[in-house]
């Protein structure tokens, strides 16, 4: 069964790509992008280059996108041609190509204003039947492409499975605030707790929702690392976080001083992975369990995966006012 992955010059693609040759897959990597794990390069919005490489497809994961950090590099019509009908294209062709799985990598992003309460408000409970409300081009496209693999594997019976990713990217976080006043590793050692995803945990995911699409037909799922919290946490969560966090891993404050890192002061969200795990059958490794057990030995609590594809970067040029250039639009 050939895997067709798109957006393989990426962090996921690539991840995915490494995988799928590590084990001895048959996989096709496609990006706009020449790279190692890019077989052939073109435009998902070119129709004919799309039908060429899915011609002997069986699986098709969609991992390209053009992301958060490029709302101030490019405008809303290059959002909507790239993600709503880059992926248009990607799922007609699809069904044209008898294509039996077909995995949409989406953001949770996509749940936009649902993910910040309003002042004085406890921290938000994040899961699947959280309406999505879109706050920005990035959020209203993946919704949309969402939205058109719903409709493909109702109208179609493509089976599509829907993966609203956590962040896994390595790079600075795009908050200025978050980026100048904490060190990388622990803003993202601290996420796992409720809004990360590490990398090899997210290919698991994708390659489970590939096995998986034909048995469940449709499905989305929030792919983020298992939380150690209950909705009874939220209220203390928000403005209080370290207290909460000290009531589960009493250690955890000692193992991060010898770091010099901090424990955010509050928690604005947490996501739920539950269905993922009961649907899928996924079993996220990398916590902040994990993270503390790589503490306590001296290691690296990100996956070998994540660090062997290392960062990339969103854009070929380097912003005077940061790497993210979101406040441009």
């Amino acid at each position: 069964m050939t895997v067709i992955v798109t957006g393989s010059a990426g962090h996921l693609g690539e991840a995915l790509i490494r995988t799928l040759r590590r084990d001895g897959k048959a996989c096709r990597g496609i990006d706009l992008k020449p790279s190692p794990y890019t077989d052939a390069v073109g435009s998902i919005r070119d129709r004919e280059f799309v039908r060429r490489n899915l011609k002997d497809g069986r699986a098709v994961i969609h991992a390209a996108t053009l992301h958060k950090p490029h709302i101030g590099t490019h405008d809303n019509l290059e959002f909507v041609g790239t993600n709503i009908d880059g992926t248009l294209i990607l799922l007609e062709e699809a069904v044209a190509a008898g294509i039996g799985a077909f995995v949409y990598t989406s953001t949770t992003s996509a749940f936009g204003s649902a993910l910040n309460p309003g002042d004085c408000e406890p921290a938000a409970w994040i899961t699947e039947d959280v309406p999505a409300v879109p706050k920005n081009i990035y959020g209203a496209t993946k919704t949309a492409a969402e939205s058109l693999c719903e409709m493909f594997a109702r109208r179609k019976r493509l089976a599509a499975i829907i993966l609203r990713t956590a962040r896994f990217f390595p790079e600075p976080d795009d908050d200025p605030e978050i980026r100048n006043g904490y060190e990388t590793l622990n803003a993202q050692a601290n996420e796992l707790l409720y809004r990360r995803v590490d990398l090899e945990d997210a290919v698991s995911a994708h390659l489970l929702g590939v096995g998986r699409a034909e048995t469940l037909g449709f499905g989305r799922y929030i792919i983020s690392a298992t939380t150690p919290f209950t909705p009874d946490d939220l209220a203390l969560l928000r403005e209080h976080a370290p207290e909460v966090v000290r009531r589960r891993y009493p250690e955890y404050a000692d193992l991060f001083s010898v770091r010099h890192w901090r424990m955010f002061p509050g928690v604005d969200r947490v996501y739920v992975n539950r269905l993922a795990i009961q649907d899928l059958g996924w079993s996220p490794k990398y916590d902040f369990a994990h993270v503390l057990g790589c503490l306590r030995s001296g290691e690296d609590f990100r996956s070998p995966l994540a660090q062997q594809v290392g960062q990339k970067g969103y854009h070929d040029v380097v912003f005077d006012d940061g790497p993210y250039p979101l406040a441009r639009k």
